[in-house]
């Protein structure tokens, strides 16, 4: 029997009103555990890799050094040589994993990423041809970086824009554009010094072993503040998700909101790519273990900007000591984990496809 008064039909569209709320709930606290377990993972790592080294320190110094204790020359190894790299590796993994992220999201493909689409190859160059082309250096190389990113999201924009902007006709023409960017890299460095293309190789692969002071501060105050437009933006990827039709019939300018979105994501990817260079599929993965753990089919926003940091200083500590006299940029190392994962993801879909 029913309570006096309440009706069955309202009876039940209140439980399941009850069971939405409820497993809304149980999403965000698995995600919050994950973005703090990956987190507390984080900063094992930085302490790895602030402890390893020629001038080795032990864990417990560096902590001392990090409390405001601790010797000179530990304090100069740790805050000076070692501390801004860690930070820089952080800051553009979370860059690149939470703009992975947005792009997967807003355009619905899980191989939507920015280094795919060919926004990091603009990136890569503008720098390199600010540095063999008009023999520029410094702040300049930095500035070209930035700008070619931006231009070569400009340019897919303009093209696969018609009558709204459409993710398939995006994503190839973004792929096409990665090829023309790298085919021109490739054809900078064949003509140019070997010396000076040598010192470009870091725009092609990706480092963030010589970013500190000013390139640190206008990476940490630029990926904060598209950081800050995701965030505000974010609520209208449940509303995107559910398709345009969708979203036009509640209220919302899908249109509008896929542009805010998408221009954070490459505002992030352009500040990124221009200190660090083109860090390869960083980008691909981070959002898709994020989502793995979540256990969601959402973006899984801050858990792939938390694992995109994660995952580059690992990688960039592997890159440094895996290998005893080798060091390897950690685009490399990224290079190596996600090509596999490429190519599986590819013959995922296709399997998904038949």
């Amino acid at each position: 029997m029913t309570a006096v008064g309440v009706r069955p039909g309202r009876a039940d569209a209140s439980t399941g009103v009850e069971l939405l709320h409820e497993v809304r709930r149980r999403r965000r606290r698995r995600g919050l555990a994950v973005v703090l377990v990956v987190a507390a993972l984080g900063l094992v790592v930085a302490l790895v890799a602030a402890s390893l080294g020629a001038a080795a320190v032990s864990p417990d110094r560096v902590l001392a050094v990090l409390l405001g204790q601790g010797e000179k020359v530990e304090r100069f190894v740790v805050l000076e040589l070692r501390l801004p790299r860690i930070v820089a590796a952080l800051v553009v993994g979370w860059a690149f994993g939470l703009a992975g992220s947005v792009f997967q999201a807003v355009l619905r493909n899980p191989l939507a990423s920015p280094d795919i689409l060919g926004i990091s190859s603009g990136a890569s160059l503008g720098a390199v041809w600010a540095m063999l082309g008009l023999g520029l250096a410094g702040i300049w190389v930095t500035g070209f970086a930035f700008a070619g990113g931006l231009l070569v999201a400009v340019i897919i924009w303009a093209v696969a824009w018609r009558q709204g902007l459409h993710g398939i006709r995006f994503v190839l023409v973004g792929v096409g554009l990665a090829y023309v960017c790298g085919s021109t890299v490739s054809w900078l460095l064949a003509r140019g010094d070997v010396r000076q293309a040598q010192q470009a190789l870091h725009w092609t692969v990706g480092s963030v072993a010589d970013v500190r002071g000013d390139d640190l501060a206008g990476l940490l105050l630029g990926v904060a503040a598209m950081s800050l437009v995701v965030a505000l933006a974010s609520r209208l990827l449940t509303v995107l998700a559910l398709g345009d039709d969708h979203a036009a019939s509640l209220g919302a300018r899908a249109h509008g909101g896929r542009v805010v979105l998408l221009a954070a994501a490459v505002g992030l990817v352009a500040v990124a790519a221009a200190i660090s260079g083109p860090i390869a599929f960083v980008a691909l993965i981070a959002p898709a273990i994020a989502r793995r753990l979540v256990g969601s089919g959402g973006a899984a926003l801050l858990a792939s900007a938390v694992v995109g940091g994660v995952l580059t200083l690992s990688a960039d500590v592997v890159g440094q000591f895996a290998i005893p006299g080798l060091m390897a940029p950690v685009g490399i190392v990224t290079g190596l984990i996600g090509a596999p994962y490429l190519l599986w993801l590819l013959a995922r879909t296709e399997r998904t496809r038949a």
